[in-house]
């Protein structure tokens, strides 16, 4: 649910006695032992800048003026796939909305046919509008591994020249300050020296610095390209699922016309025989997100308290705590030792364990596994939140539940949690301009649920979302509002 990129740092490992001073501070002395090493850097590094380094620079201007050559393509590329989902989108939209209106027709055989073929037409545009997001996601997955390639060739040059440097330091480490004065034809040269030498040592920490930031961004940006690459997978995997859907609608339309053989009658016997009754609804079984299962009414009486402390409404919760909602993701099946972020995850989720008294490598602390591109896992129980975000809603669950601590694998703390998380999400200031900026194609409290539940799912990256993962949950906790409706006999 949530992403983060492990930081690491490069480290330059020197023997304590032979380190180069790197204060920053100006007053800092140079040690008369020490003007060996730094003349000879000196010479080394001069002789590092003059070797072919204009040559250098002009390579990295050309570099430069293709680089953004190459980014207006890409903008202008870009813009026009952007103008071509946003007409998709415009047409998925339209077809919600002639969904709905046969739908709030009542229940007829025309209507229902009428549904049925509107159904299908959404969901060929929606692969038509995947292809699309696939079209730019594999544009970014290519600019992506560009950045990552030359981070990786600005490291090297990096190590290579302060390795060099420091090599040649340690070299010329045995010459004694009468060498280094006797090599000097004036005394201002010397002292001219020393001058550029403290330069140069702000250089070599300026590149240090450097080295670490390239790191940082080189992790996050091959974080950056596992997250594209999980994209791409699960929007195939929705195609695939949207085409088996077009399949199965279209069979649901054939076996229709030949049961009621085109009689509005017969149509309503069938819906009059088919129809669930409450105490099917009661014993349906609801699938947990996290592993685990509940009858549908057990599982509405969750939602319900939790919907009475944060006004969330319960079809919704129970739309989101629905296995099939993820996607069919691996949940609940990984050690933690290897699937968290161990600085930001590991040493909390161990402390809550404690708490609730469970060992660390029994089947109950099992979570979820990294993906196939190296993202971390590590989420527990049925709401599928990471132990980082557990933590922030701890004393907002105990509040809603009493149960102290509260545990992940808790059904009621568990729903008390997504919904919480949820009413967040709702009044977050991106969903509320989403919905506002949208309200012309769809519902203001639709367009707040879809981006809500695509937050939940893929946070930062929820816009990818809003119609693969969001526009469903929505419409399954419309389903369920239905289901509720005969439960409580409206």
């Amino acid at each position: 649910m949530k992403f983060s990129s492990e930081r690491k740092v490069f480290d330059v490992s020197l023997d304590k006695n032979r380190r180069i001073n790197l204060s920053e501070n100006p007053k800092a002395t140079i040690h008369v032992t020490a003007l060996s090493r730094m003349v000879v850097f000196l010479l080394a590094g001069l002789l590092f800048l003059s070797s072919g380094e204009a040559s250098k620079l002009a390579l990295l201007e050309r570099a430069a003026a293709q680089n953004q050559s190459s980014n207006d393509s890409q903008g202008a590329d870009r813009q026009a796939l952007e103008a071509q989902l946003a007409d998709l989108e415009r047409q998925i939209e339209e077809n919600q909305k002639t969904i709905e209106s046969y739908q709030k027709q009542g229940k007829n055989l025309t209507g229902e046919i009428s549904a049925l073929n509107a159904k299908i037409n959404k969901l060929n545009l929606q692969i038509r509008a995947i292809n699309v997001n696939l079209a730019e996601l594999n544009k970014n997955i290519g600019n992506t591994q560009q950045q990552i390639n030359q981070s990786e060739n600005k490291i090297e040059d990096h190590k290579a020249a302060i390795g060099k440097s420091l090599r040649t330091l340690y070299e010329a480490d045995s010459q004694s300050i009468v060498e280094i004065l006797l090599a000097k034809n004036q005394i201002s040269d010397f002292f001219g020296d020393l001058t550029n030498i403290t330069l140069l040592q702000g250089s070599l920490r300026t590149s240090l610095i450097e080295i670490k930031k390239l790191r940082e961004d080189l992790v996050a940006q091959k974080e950056e390209l596992g997250l594209q690459k999980d994209d791409v997978e699960n929007l195939k995997a929705i195609q695939e699922a949207q085409r088996r859907s077009i399949a199965q609608t279209q069979s649901d339309k054939s076996t229709l016309l030949k049961v009621t053989k085109g009689k509005e009658s017969e149509y309503q016997k069938l819906l009059a025989k088919t129809k669930e009754t409450a105490a099917q609804i009661r014993t349906r079984i609801f699938e947990l997100l996290g592993g685990g299962e509940l009858t549908f009414e057990k599982a509405y009486d969750y939602a319900r308290l939790a919907e009475g402390a944060t006004g969330v409404r319960a079809p919704l919760i129970l739309a989101i705590l629905n296995r099939e909602s993820l996607l069919g993701k691996n949940v609940g099946r990984c050690s933690y030792e290897t699937a968290m972020n161990p600085t930001r995850d590991i040493p909390y989720f161990l402390e809550l364990l404690r708490r609730l008294g469970i060992d660390p490598s029994s089947v109950v602390a099992k979570v979820s596994c990294p993906n196939a591109h190296g993202t971390y896992g590590g989420a527990m129980g049925p709401a599928q939140f990471i132990p980082s975000t557990w933590k922030l809603y701890e004393g907002k669950i105990i509040s809603v539940t009493n149960n102290n601590p509260p545990s992940p694998w808790n059904n009621a703390d568990a729903f008390a949690a997504t919904a919480l998380y949820i009413k967040d999400l709702l009044d977050s200031s991106g969903c509320k301009d989403y919905a506002s900026a949208n309200q012309n194609v769809a519902s203001y409290q639709s367009l707040l649920e879809r981006c809500a539940a695509a937050k939940y799912y893929a946070g930062a990256r929820w816009y990818t979302y809003r119609f693969w993962y969001g526009d469903p949950v929505v419409t399954q906790a419309n389903r369920y509002e239905d289901d509720i409706k005969v439960l409580r006999g409206v």
